[in-house]
């Protein structure tokens, strides 16, 4: 008759050291895949913006000769100085009004990752492993 060797049953320390050790692991691995996937979204936000930009100054280029075309326009009817102040007081009014607009959009953002939402419940459940 062959006797096998009885297998032991790891301790209580040793399974709280492994638990701990994957839960380790796993805070690595999450804070790593969104430090990834902040990056991601760095580098495709830099192209846009660069898009933007560009955009942005064609679009001032054409809002400063419309302007001026406008000032043009009203000089014919009043003096070169009130149709250049009536020019400037429209853009004024439209520029505030974007800022209040862009202001309240501003506030309304609070985007993060996945994430970080997993990293939070990661979190909870290691505080409070039986919920």
């Amino acid at each position: 008759m062959s006797r096998s060797t009885p297998t032991r049953d790891p301790s209580v320390g040793e399974l709280v050291s492994d638990v701990t050790s994957d839960v380790e692991t796993l805070f690595r691995q999450e804070t790593a895949l969104a430090k990834t996937e902040i990056r991601e979204e760095a580098v495709r936000a830099g192209g846009s913006a660069g898009m933007f930009g560009v955009a942005g100054f064609a679009g001032l280029l054409a809002v400063l000769f419309g302007s001026l075309a406008g000032v043009f326009a009203l000089a014919h009817v009043l003096d070169e100085v009130w149709a250049a102040l009536i020019v400037a007081g429209a853009w004024a009014v439209i520029g505030l009004v974007l800022a209040v607009a862009g202001r309240s959009r501003l506030r309304g953002l609070g985007a993060a990752p996945k994430t970080v939402a997993s990293l939070k419940e990661d979190a909870e459940w290691a505080r409070h492993p039986t919920r």
